[in-house]
């Protein structure tokens, strides 16, 4: 581990990651295997024996926030919303230009960063989710005002390693949050559910959490492979009469689709909370 962030400017961008908790930790690990040398990237967080623990396991470099941020080309905010504005604050007065900003902490608005930094700054906010941390994700990226194209080519050179990433207006994020920020745990709720229910019909609860677990998994292969909508998958595999239409019509009966609408429904109303907070 080095512990003295550096600047090249003929090498590839230096990357400052500020907060060195699971997301942040994820977009180290993401940087390293989408192929970014250890020397371009320098983890900051609070507490310095979790930086310096993140810098070891991920071969890459650990500094102050001053000085990481002054020698960085791409700046990541990891933390959580409510530090953001403190974190900012030290961030404006060292701020290289030209530099890019990238936020990933939810729900905190394009404007709050673009009203703290120096004019001009760009700035690109992200939507991640959990899985990422696999390389399983589905990110969203939303420009600010003064972020053009190469930035946003920049910030998916990023995240590349993380998985999906799409590009939508700030105005989709709490969609988004809602839908896929907060999704895993929807799906984690019906792996959950599955794997109960083959327990009380008598599977050993290992046996029942690798169906469900596999079950889950290739049905969304399907999806994403055959470009097929779901309700046609649905009916391929629904005989009339058959166990499938049993299943689904009790499904429909006790309002598990309401349920999940109303859920994303939920955690957008949530977000938007959050933002105007």
């Amino acid at each position: 581990m080095t512990t003295q962030a550096t600047q090249d400017p003929g090498a590839t961008p230096a990357v400052a990651v500020l907060g060195g908790g699971v997301m942040g930790g994820t977009l180290v690990a993401a940087l390293r295997q989408g192929g970014w040398p250890g020397d371009r990237v320098t983890v900051v967080d609070q507490d310095a024996t979790k930086a310096a623990a993140l810098a070891d396991e991920h071969d890459v470099r650990t500094a102050t926030l001053p000085d990481a941020v002054a020698a960085a080309d791409v700046v990541l905010v990891a933390v959580k919303p409510d530090v953001v504005p403190a974190v900012l604050e030290q961030v404006a007065p060292v701020l290289r230009g030209g530099a890019l900003v990238t936020s990933v902490a939810a729900g905190v608005p394009l404007r709050v960063y673009e009203d703290a930094l120096p004019a001009g700054t760009p700035v690109v906010r992200v939507m991640p989710n959990t899985p990422a941390l696999i390389g399983k994700g589905a990110s969203a990226i939303a420009p600010g005002r003064a972020a053009e194209e190469g930035h946003l080519v920049l910030v998916e050179r990023v995240l590349a390693a993380t998985g999906l990433v799409e590009r939508v207006a700030e105005k989709h994020l709490d969609a988004v949050t809602a839908l896929s920020g907060s999704g895993p745990a929807y799906a984690f709720y019906v792996v959950d559910a599955l794997a109960e229910a083959g327990v009380l019909l008598g599977l050993p609860r290992d046996l029942a959490t690798r169906l469900a677990v596999a079950t889950v998994e290739g049905a969304a292969a399907m999806v994403a492979q055959t470009g097929d909508h779901p309700a046609v998958l649905r009916e391929r595999v629904s005989s009339p009469g058959g166990t499938t239409v049993a299943g689904v019509a009790a499904l429909d009966a006790h309002a598990v689709r309401a349920g999940l609408v109303a859920a994303v429904r939920a955690a957008a109303d949530r977000s938007r909370e959050l933002g105007a907070g």
